[in-house]
Parts: C-alpha cells; structure tokens; sequence
C-alpha cells in the first residue's frame, strides 16, 4: 500500500437520516468502510464524531488527536429530506415590507398553461413578518433596518 503524502487519516462520512457512512483512509493507504446508526442517543451524542472514535479505537471521553487526521469531510440529506418530507421546525419567513407574497408568487411557472386548477405548493413557512429596510441593486443601504 501506499502511504498518504502526511502519514495521517482521512475521513469522508456521509449522514444519512438512519445510517452515518464512514470511509476512512489509514496513514498506510487502506481504506476502511464503517457504518452507524445516525441517531443512538443512548450510546453518542454524534456519529461521525463515534464512528471516527471506534475507526481510531479511542473510548468515550478522550480527546481525538487531531494531529493524527489530515482531512474530516463530511455531507449530508438530513437537512434537504426535512425540507422534501415537510418535517422539522417550525418557520417564519422574515422580509422586506411590500414582499410578503413574493415566494408565494414565485416565477408564475405553470406545466400546463391552461390549466383551469392550479395546486400551489406549500409554504415552507406559517408567518410571514415584514420589516422595514430596503438595499439598491448595488447593494448599498437605503433604509436602514428597523426591528
């Protein structure tokens, strides 16, 4: 096997909303594949921070050494599968007075411009709050923002 140009791990995990995947890459150049539930509040309160511990063999409660770990790359769909499946907190849209129904309005784009019905998606957000403020297209501050 080859040896990684720093002689440290490399960790890419990908969280998932059941299973947290980890590929780690040891100093020698092997590469390990680990996988954990993404949610075992019982046993860890994070799983790449737990998978990167049992990867490493270092027990709850000691410091990970971080001059041991070149590079942590991590991703995730928790956030966008939230967004899709309509689930988390609750939101408020907060925005410039006069704009309250822009993301309502949207681009007007219809599949079928004759339709007699249209189906409005759902909001994102349950209340809308418009403040005063406002910013030119160059992006300087005409009306400071009053909260």
């Amino acid at each position: 096997m080859t040896t990684t140009s720093t002689g440290r791990w490399q960790f890419w995990i990908d969280r998932g909303g059941t299973f947290t995947d980890i590929v780690a890459k040891r100093p020698d150049g092997q590469l390990i594949i680990h996988k954990l539930l993404s949610e075992n509040p019982e046993r860890y309160q994070d799983a790449g921070v737990q998978g990167i511990r049992e990867i490493l063999d270092i027990p709850v409660g000691k410091p990970i050494p971080s001059d041991a770990i070149e590079a942590i790359k991590m991703g995730t769909t928790v956030a966008t599968n939230a967004l899709l499946e309509r689930k988390g907190d609750r939101t408020v849209l907060v925005i410039t007075k006069g704009f309250q129904d822009a993301l309502r309005i949207g681009y007007q784009n219809r599949p079928n411009i004759f339709a007699r019905e249209i189906v409005l998606p759902e909001m994102l957000y349950e209340r809308v709050i418009e403040i005063e403020e406002r910013y030119s297209a160059l992006g300087e501050e005409l009306i400071p923002i009053n909260l």
